[in-house]
């Protein structure tokens, strides 16, 4: 096992253990900040692999505008007042089946499809250059990102002014 193995599984650990505690904890201000441990430890894994842009981008935008968006937006619009429904014999069975046939589907992927774990490498640097990445980023045809990344920044402001809205109500 090389130093690159390693590394892989201490930060698919730390990713795991993050993932369970993001979906575990009972407040929600520590499920963002665990959601920005996974976000993190993602970025660690690009950077891994050799794509530094792309973990750079995942730091940047998810790990430090996504999460503090989540935080301002859960601080500003939750009250104390508010108060969890309880769980019941239903809502306990109907979690564990669906939970059930989702491993059930996901295995039947994985068996069907017969996954082979490859190797990490550097990935090879003449497959994709920074200007390619750029045209598809900006380009508004059918392989350009544009519409989708501007649908998105409309969503989230939609979802800022919202929050204000609420906020001020109270």
């Amino acid at each position: 096992m090389d130093s690159h193995n390693i590394m892989f599984v201490i930060l698919a650990v730390f990713i795991v253990l993050s993932s369970i505690a993001t979906v575990t904890t009972k407040s929600i201000v520590r499920a963002a900040t665990y959601l920005l441990f996974v976000l993190i430890g993602t970025a660690g894994l690009y950077f891994l692999m050799g794509y530094t842009f792309l973990g750079s981008v995942q730091v940047m935008v998810y790990a430090g505008g996504i999460v503090v968006l989540y935080v301002f937006s859960i601080l500003l619009t939750s009250g104390n007042h508010e108060v969890l429904s309880k769980n019941t014999k239903l809502k306990i069975a109907s979690s564990a089946l669906l939970s059930v046939v989702g491993l059930g589907v996901f295995l039947f992927f994985l068996f069907k499809e017969q996954f082979k774990a490859a190797a990490l490498g550097a990935p090879d640097e003449s497959v994709i250059t920074m200007d390619r990445i750029g045209r598809f980023m900006l380009s508004t045809d059918s392989q350009g990102y544009l519409l989708p990344f501007e649908a998105v920044s409309v969503l989230l402001l939609a979802c800022i002014v919202a929050g204000l809205l609420i906020a001020r109500k109270r």
